[in-house]
């Protein structure tokens, strides 16, 4: 039977599946206390570990350095490990439904791998269900075995904040549940040792899986409602960060901010428990009104641009407008299902060269997730416009008079889509500056 105490004593070993934002850290954390197997299908990335560097810049270099992690590309590897973590991506398709792909594939690869008494754990978010529904007969499958006999299976949802280097794996509470009550106190047992925040174990598998797709769902309606605020303020003439910083004076007011949705959790998330929803009978219409008004952002964002670049007498068609930032969210290359993307695409609807600008994303996967081919900051020349889009820390230290400075000798226009920069400091450079 496997226990804690086993694992303690590296009589047992710990497999990950997925070095990811999550993976990784997770692996990291797990080797000061277990032996680790560090598995992921990409033999790049297993070569750029082992040399010590991790592009996804949640793991320091230092650190990364001392890991007594074993990473590799061979599945094999996994017949060694009794509790198998999986901690890939679930992404959505290009018609917003959940993408179970890459978990369907790793829950065929940990079962063709894993031996009698294993103990597997899921932390990817799925909607209520897929845990038992749809990894687990794949594992019975792949493996031969018997669920409940052979083999249990948990459920302990990620809470990675990627770029956060203050709520770290440690830091963050987390949720632990199993098949049955002996695995579950397994899980609390091994990610107590590193998570120092402290466990919350839940009934059952169905309640921390629901619990991990409401998280990205609240946040992604009360940043819904900043961003249809923020949509009726401009209209008015009234400044939205003003407004917030106002109202967030009274102690239970909730301090969301407007802007750009995306990422791999929260513009996904919500998509998830609604596919679930209408596959049970119930249309989600709260959730999906949130949905539609964060998605299409992006296309008020250039409108509200184009809009400017008239009222400042300056031509549409073919004006040259620099977007800084492409990643989802500043000071992370992460660049999955970032919404600036429907920014570019609605300016050259309009017939607008857009120069795009980004200092941390990789230029080879600007080009094969969105066929945009990255632009250095001494290439960009002349502008129209420059469009913030992303708040990086290079953006911040440039300050608005040289983001300015890129529009040359017309009139400065900088959109500020966090509003990051001050209204009245724009106005005494002389700079037309816009913020949602």
């Amino acid at each position: 039977m496997l226990t804690l105490e086993l694992l303690k004593a590296q009589k047992e070993t710990i497999g990950v599946v997925g070095l990811g934002y999550v993976g990784l850290p997770l692996a990291v954390h797990l080797a000061a206390h277990f032996r680790v197997v560090g598995f992921d299908l990409n033999p790049r990335r297993i070569g750029e570990l082992c040399a010590g560097m991790d592009r996804t810049r949640e793991v320091a270099t230092d650190r990364l350095k001392n890991a007594k992690v074993e990473y590799t590309d061979d599945p094999a590897r996994l017949s060694t490990c009794r509790f198998i973590i999986v901690a890939v991506p679930t992404p959505i398709d290009a018609q917003r439904n959940p993408d179970l792909t890459p978990l369907r594939s790793a829950s065929e690869i940990v079962g063709k791998q894993m031996p009698r008494g294993a103990c597997v754990v899921f932390e990817s978010t799925v909607f209520p269900g897929a845990t038992e529904e749809v990894c687990v007969p794949i594992l019975e499958t792949a493996s031969g075995l018997s669920f409940g006999e052979d083999f249990t299976v948990g459920y302990s949802p990620e809470r990675i904040n990627p770029g956060d280097k203050v709520h770290t794996l440690e830091k963050i509470t987390k949720i632990v549940s199993g098949s049955d009550p002996q695995t579950a106190a397994l899980l609390a047992g091994v990610y107590g040792q590193v998570v120092k925040a402290g466990i919350h174990t839940a009934s059952c598998i169905k309640v921390a899986e629901a619990a991990k797709v409401i998280e990205n769902t609240q946040r992604d309606l009360n940043i819904a409602l900043m961003n249809e605020l923020a949509m009726i303020f401009n209209r008015m003439g009234i400044n939205t960060h003003e407004v917030l910083k106002a109202a967030g004076t009274k102690w239970n007011f909730l301090k969301f901010s407007p802007g750009l949705v995306g990422g791999h959790c929260i513009g996904v998330d919500p998509y998830y428990l609604t596919f679930k929803a209408e596959s049970i009978g119930y249309h989600p219409e709260m959730i999906l009104a949130g949905r539609r008004i964060n998605d299409q952002m992006g296309k008020h964002i250039a409108e509200c641009t184009v809009k400017k670049l008239i009222a400042q007498r300056k031509q549409v068609r073919d004006a040259r407008v620099a977007v800084l930032g492409l990643t989802f969210k500043e000071n992370v290359p992460d660049l999955r299902n970032t919404r600036v993307v429907d920014i570019i695409h609605e300016l050259e609807d309009y017939g607008i060269q857009v120069m795009v600008h980004d200092p941390l994303a990789d230029d080879k996967e600007a080009v094969r997730y969105y066929g945009l081919k990255l632009t250095k900051m001494q290439a960009i020349g002349q502008v129209a416009a420059v469009i913030m889009a992303v708040s990086h820390d290079e953006y911040l230290k440039m300050g608005l008079e040289k983001i300015g400075q890129l529009c040359g000798d017309a009139p400065p226009l900088i959109i500020d889509v966090k509003g990051v920069f001050n209204g009245r400091e724009a106005e005494a450079l002389g700079i037309d500056y816009w913020q949602l």
